[in-house]
């Protein structure tokens, strides 16, 4: 099954510069589960909730398609690792007590996913998805992000982008809804750090293919005055638009 590879060639960079999720959101899901033998963290990128749930569950198995993301996964001694599709995932039948997927749910092909999900997770298991769109910091430096984000680079995201912007509202799963506190990561950056999340942006290589040059060095200016000096560290918050399932 073919897949969009849009994150193998910055892999690295992927899991130095994207937030963490917050040990609240896993401490909760594991609470939804009827049993903690098993999660099944399927888009699991860099393995970052993957490992995060291990610390609640006896065993874990980490699907992603993407050979570079694999390559930089974190490992973790009851974390195993699997190169498959979120439709096609090889866990036995019945056997999972929690499937989640962290920011990698608007990649699947959906009817087939749920299919998958309902032969996984056995009766009374869970199911949770989340996302999270752009991050607050300053009126000004969120003003600048947007530039980038909408004004220069907006014709070139995938359009499954826009299930994240909605945080996965207009989706409708076939599963009973479980309704889910408010989440949020939060992290203190400086500039630099800023400057490394947004270089794994993946619509940053069609936009240079287009216009010869890079998005991000275009708006730099603009960004780097809306933060100040460079030296100086902010609070980073993402919402997390959470949704949780009952199958």
């Amino acid at each position: 099954m073919t897949f969009k590879d849009l994150f193998s060639q910055q892999a690295t960079d992927y899991a130095r510069f994207r937030p963490t999720y917050p040990q609240e959101l896993f401490a909760w899901l594991a609470a939804q589960a009827p049993a903690r033998r098993l999660a099944v963290d399927i888009g699991t990128g860099n393995g970052q909730a993957a490992v995060a749930i291990a610390a609640h569950f006896d065993r874990v198995i980490a699907v992603e398609p993407s050979d570079g993301q694999l390559a930089a996964a974190t490992p973790a001694d009851n974390v195993e690792y699997r190169r498959g599709a979120a439709e096609a995932t090889g866990v036995d039948a019945g056997d999972a007590d929690l499937v989640i997927s962290a920011q990698a749910f608007h990649w699947f092909k959906h009817d087939a996913f749920f299919a998958e999900v309902r032969r996984i997770v056995r009766p009374g298991g869970c199911l949770a998805v989340w996302s999270y769109g752009l991050a607050h910091i300053t009126p000004d430096v969120d003003a600048a992000v947007h530039v980038l984000y909408e004004d220069l680079l907006g014709p070139y995201w995938e359009p499954e982008r826009r299930l994240v912007e909605t945080g996965y509202r207009d989706v409708s799963f076939p599963f009973p809804e479980i309704a889910a506190p408010a989440f949020a990561m939060r992290l203190t950056w400086t500039f630099a750090q800023l400057v490394g999340y947004l270089r794994t942006w993946s619509p940053r290589k069609r936009y240079r293919e287009a216009h010869g040059r890079d998005a991000l060095e275009l708006e730099l200016p603009r960004l780097e005055q809306a933060w100040g000096a460079v030296s100086n560290e902010r609070a980073v918050v993402w919402p997390l638009a959470v949704r949780a399932f009952r199958l």
